[in-house]
């Protein structure tokens, strides 16, 4: 079995992509907050056209990163039930979950962050450079600014000061080159 842990309030309707050609073979748990509650008609559809198993996690936000802690108990849940038969993906853009997968992957147990369902590429969480070439506004956004702190500033107004900031603490240590600090 293969099983997904999304972090919908990170991706979204973006992280469904996909979703429609999965099999019986694979279960989805989908974590959301009243934050990020809304499906587009066409996730919906998706949805509705996959064969997967789908459970909706609803969780109550009422600290930092409580959807990240629930999803990250869970899939500890998961592995304790299913073990290293099964593989264990998290639908995520967020970085913060290096720790949880250098955690597991140090054993059998093998996790891996993805942005939806139809990637082919596994984020590789031992080089977070890898999100910047995932996402090619983020990788033309470092290699149109001479200084860390154009890079910075052009990554909280495209994407906000919360995104923008984690985007910018997940890629630091490859714009090392770059003016400032």
């Amino acid at each position: 079995m293969i099983n997904y842990l999304v972090d919908y309030e990170n991706v979204k309707n973006d992280g469904f992509e996909g979703v429609a050609q999965l099999s019986n073979e694979n279960n989805i748990y989908v974590f959301y907050t009243d934050n990020s509650k809304t499906l587009t008609f066409d996730t919906l559809h998706a949805i509705s056209e996959s064969k997967a198993n789908i459970d909706y996690q609803k969780v109550m936000a009422g600290s930092k990163n409580a959807l990240d802690f629930q999803l990250s108990s869970y899939l500890g849940y998961l592995i304790g039930i299913n073990g290293d038969k099964d593989e264990y993906y998290i639908v995520t853009k967020d970085m913060g979950y290096k720790c949880l997968i250098d955690f597991w992957n140090k054993g059998s147990i093998k996790v891996a962050i993805v942005p939806n369902f139809k990637a082919n590429k596994v984020i590789n969480v031992q080089t977070l450079k890898e999100e910047a070439t995932l996402d090619p506004d983020i990788q033309k956004i470092i290699n149109s600014y001479k200084t860390k702190t154009g890079i910075n500033n052009a990554l909280v107004k495209k994407y906000g000061s919360t995104r923008g900031g984690e985007i910018y603490k997940s890629i630091k240590p490859f714009i090392k080159d770059k003016k400032g600090r």
